[in-house]
Formats: C-alpha cells, structure tokens, sequence
C-alpha cells in the first residue's frame, strides 16, 4: 500500500520495518480524540479561508461518518498504515475523495498524537478522580458506621496506642484526597493546545490556534513549537500521580490481606471478592487485594519506562516517543480496575469486633497515658518515661494488664501517682484524651467526617 508521506521514497517499506514501527494496534483507542482534533481543526482552517466553506463541510461528514462504522466495529485498522490517525485519513481520503487529503493542512503527526494524548487523558483522569471520589465515599461510611470502635493503632506493626477504627480508615480517605489533588495539577499542565505547532516549527498558514483551543475546551496554548512537539512531561506527571495511588491502594490492600487473616482475624472479606484454592477446601484467599498489591509494580514500572525513553531525547520529536503510549494506557486501564474492583469490596466487608477488642486489651497500649499523667503531676518527661517503662515491665512479670494493677502497686513507681490514675488508662478514656486537631478522640473525629460530608 502506498504510504500517505511516501512521495521521496522508490521502494515499498519491507514487512517487518512495518510491523516493527506499527502502533496501531495499541493508539486505535485514540480514534474518538483524532476525530474530534480533525473536526476542530478543520473548522478553524475554513474560518480561516485556509481552506473552503464546503470542503469543511464535507470533511466534517466524513469524518462524523468514520467515527460512526468505528464503533459499531465495522471500521478495520490496518497496520500497513502505521496509525490510527494514518488510518482515518487514508479512510477520509477513499470516502470523499482527493479533498480528505486537506484535513491534515498547516499540522503534523507530531502535535497531532500530543493533541490525541492530552484529549484522551483528559478524559481518563476525569474518570479516575470519579473513581477516586467513590473510594473515598466508601471510607467515610465504614467510619461512619464504626465511630465507636477502639482498635490498636501500630508502630513497627507493634501495638502501640489505641485508636478510633474511623480514624485509621479516614487515614486513607486522607491519601486519596492527595492523589486527588496530584490527577488536578496535572490536568492542569496537560490541559493545553499542542496543535498548531506543527512538525517542530509552527506554520506559514494563517491558523487561529485559539480558536481551536476554544473549540476543544483548552483554557491555554502552548507557547513554544519546539517544546510542545518534545513534550511527554505530563504523561509522566500522570504516570507519577497513578504511581502515587497506586502506592496507597497497595498499602490498603496489604493492611486488609493482614487483617483477614487467622492471626489478626480483624476483618472478613466478602466471598464474591475472595477466591478458593484448588487443593486446600477451607482456603479463602484475599486475591484481590494481593492483585492490587501486585499491579501496583507493574505502575512503577511504566513511569520507570516512560523516564528512561524521555531521558536522552534531543529537541524535538523522535519516534522514540511512540513508545509512551502503552505504559500510559496500561497505567490507565490498571488504575481504573484497581480502583473499580475495591469500590465493589469496600461495601461488604466485615469488621470483627470482638477480635479487635481483645487485641486492643492487651498489649498495654495506654503506657503513654500514664506517662502524660505524669507529666501532668510535674514529671519531667523523660523521667515519666522510664518510671512508666518500669511499670509495663512489672505488669509483664506479673503477668497483669495496666487495668489490673493496685494502687500501691503503681505508687511503687511514684508517688505522684494518685486514684485518679485509673481514669487515665482506661481504653476509652485514652482515645477520647486526644483531642488536639487531627487526633483520635471521637470528637474530633466526628467533627472531620462533618467536614468531610460538608465538603
């Protein structure tokens, strides 16, 4: 087949060159965006008088016509045509004849793909911060729902002080809130006209690039050719946000995996998102967090590859830069199931109370509760720390929990210690001691769920 930039050329591209250089078979997703770019591009070059009124007209059809035999899958990419914007208009050009051919006046494949792109994450990240929006939604209601169980807060997957079960689960409402933010700035920076720039330089025609950013609903232009055509700065901005996500649903995910398990026993997993084993009957495998877990490598490992193919790229475009597209698309096409996948979880998990009362009993995880009482009394701190070290290690001699001591026990210890020390160390009391803002008590964990729902 004769390529559409193949005037300089005497010979037929060989096979393999072909199929080694082919992307359609993966940048077909663009279809909708190149579409949507051509038609905005072409109305500006009538406007322009670039090209006439009636072609415009007629390239519009065609195009319109194109996009509808694509979805209903009647349209076949060919990988002899490279692309999929070779693909459409070279589909163009068969349909409505040698003017097809003046969709593609005063542009270049260059700011072309860089429009494809931005278009089609403009979409995704849309879709994404939804998704987002739905997790966190779904944090709020177990926090909602729980804002009276106590449970061990860890350190070092230590026990270490008690903790309103709402407060830890909003702990990730937190995290996604900031990945939120980071899919916003840069949709910032990728919201941004690429088209006009042409191959590297610009065009001698008189194009209005604001205008077709008015048309594709970019508040902004790009202000420099060279720049625009060589950029891929926001695709691995997004795969850096994802990665970031990525990194806090793993954390969930691991979390969930310990706590679902026999040892822990804090949390049971609905069975439509569990999986059984093929030799062991009782088995009740938490697959999908650990495929949550799993998939967040593969994430880390597009934006490690999209860095490497930027990193030693002379100005400008160099097809090199083809390679972008699959770790965007399957960072894209990851996130998105991670995300819809756990959005179906969240729903109908079970929290164990009884399990995570009992572990929040022992392990004397109100020993900085009577450090702070001490200090209280006029204990220099770090002295109030070795005498309430002093104090868990006779509990642990003895066998007994904080609770459980004597007053004269605790007064051996010091004397500052009063009576009153029992309504200091008591689980409850402890978690409603921390009021300072962001702390546990139920207070102020009410009070950021208001907010939140206000919000």
């Amino acid at each position: 087949m004769k390529k559409l930039w193949g005037g300089r050329f005497k010979e037929q591209t060989e096979g393999t060159v072909e199929s080694f250089t082919e992307s359609v078979s993966f940048d077909a997703r663009f279809w909708r965006h190149d579409i949507e770019g051509s038609i905005a591009h072409v109305k500006m070059l009538a406007k322009q008088k670039v090209i006439l009124s009636k072609e415009s007209v007629s390239i519009i059809k065609g195009l319109n016509e194109i996009a509808k035999e694509i979805e209903s899958g009647k349209f076949r990419f060919k990988e002899s045509l490279e692309d999929v914007h070779m693909n459409i208009e070279h589909a163009l050009i068969k349909k409505i004849g040698p003017v097809g051919g003046k969709v593609h006046t005063a542009r270049s494949r260059n700011d072309q793909v860089s429009l494809d792109l931005r278009l089609y994450l403009r979409d995704e990240i849309n879709t994404i911060q939804k998704l987002i929006k739905g997790l966190q939604k779904a944090f709020l209601k177990i926090a909602e729902k729980n804002i009276d169980m106590i449970m061990p807060g860890y350190t070092h997957l230590q026990r270490a002080q008690p903790v309103l079960l709402s407060h830890h689960m909003l702990a990730y409402y937190e995290m996604l809130e900031r990945d939120s933010g980071r899919f916003a700035d840069c949709l910032k920076r990728l919201n941004v006209l690429p088209l006009g720039a042409a191959a590297l330089a610009g065009t001698t025609l008189p194009i209005d690039r604001k205008y077709v950013a008015k048309l594709l609903k970019f508040p902004a232009v790009t202000e420099n050719s060279i720049d625009t055509v060589s950029d891929r700065d926001f695709a691995v901005e997004f795969i850096s946000a994802a990665s970031m996500l990525m990194m806090h649903l793993s954390r969930f995910a691991e979390e969930i995996i310990i706590w679902n398990s026999e040892e822990f026993g804090f949390v049971e997993l609905p069975d439509a998102f569990t999986t059984g084993s093929s030799i062991m009957p009782q088995k009740k495998n938490p697959d999908v967090l650990e495929l949550t877990r799993g998939k967040t490598g593969r994430v880390y490992g597009n934006l490690m590859s999209i860095l490497t193919i930027m990193k030693g790229l002379p100005l400008a475009y160099n097809r090199d830069m083809q390679e972008d597209k699959e770790p965007v698309f399957d960072t894209v096409d990851t996130v998105k199931a991670c995300l819809d996948v756990l959005n179906k979880m969240m729903p109908g998990m079970k929290f164990k109370k009884k399990n995570i009362v009992s572990a929040t009993d022992a392990g004397f995880l109100t020993a900085t509760d009577i450090a702070d009482y001490l200090v209280n009394k006029g204990v220099p701190f770090r002295d109030a720390h070795a005498i309430t070290g002093s104090i868990v290690k006779h509990c642990i001699d003895k066998d007994k929990t904080l609770m459980e001591l004597e007053l004269k026990e605790f007064k051996k210890y010091s004397k500052k210690i009063g009576s009153d020390i029992f309504k200091h160390i008591s689980i409850e009391a402890s978690v409603d001691a921390r009021k300072s803002f962001g702390g546990t008590a139920r207070k102020m964990v009410l009070a950021r769920i208001k907010n939140i729902k206000k919000k």
